[in-house]
């Protein structure tokens, strides 16, 4: 997959404030707040900066977790794993493999298949509808 780099100046221009602030400097949105979280459409949500496809919404429930949550990627080489020790916590980041741009991160306490939670903020996402 080709990858998208672009200086910090024109994700800004690419991006709004908010977006900014989770993709390109890994914050969060507030629970409960985003779009998606009760989100119940039927497609492919994709990465809001590059629109990569990322998730399919046959893999996406309701954790109560207040962002988001899939079981897995649409295609394992669509998200990236980092490892994330900020604010004390151990944690896997989960980036966009096409821009490096910060989408939540996966937790081991989901439910099958996987057993995984993709924790994804909603302001990183965009959705195709099917």
């Amino acid at each position: 997959m080709d990858k998208l780099n672009l200086s910090e100046a024109e994700w800004r221009e690419r991006l709004t404030p908010v977006q900014y602030h989770v993709l390109r400097e890994a914050g969060t949105e507030r629970a409960f707040t985003g779009d998606y979280n009760s989100f119940k459409g039927d497609g492919i949500f994709t990465c809001a900066a590059c629109g990569l496809d990322l998730f399919d919404s046959a893999d996406k429930y309701d954790s109560g977790s207040g962002w988001p949550s899939f079981t897995q990627p649409i295609a394992p080489d669509h998200v990236s794993d980092h490892r994330d020790e900020s604010y004390g916590m151990r944690r896997v980041e989960n980036r966009c493999a096409r821009c490096d741009s910060h989408l939540g991160h996966v937790f081991p306490d989901g439910p099958p298949p996987t057993g995984l939670r993709y924790c994804i903020n909603s302001v990183s996402l965009g959705f195709k509808p099917r």
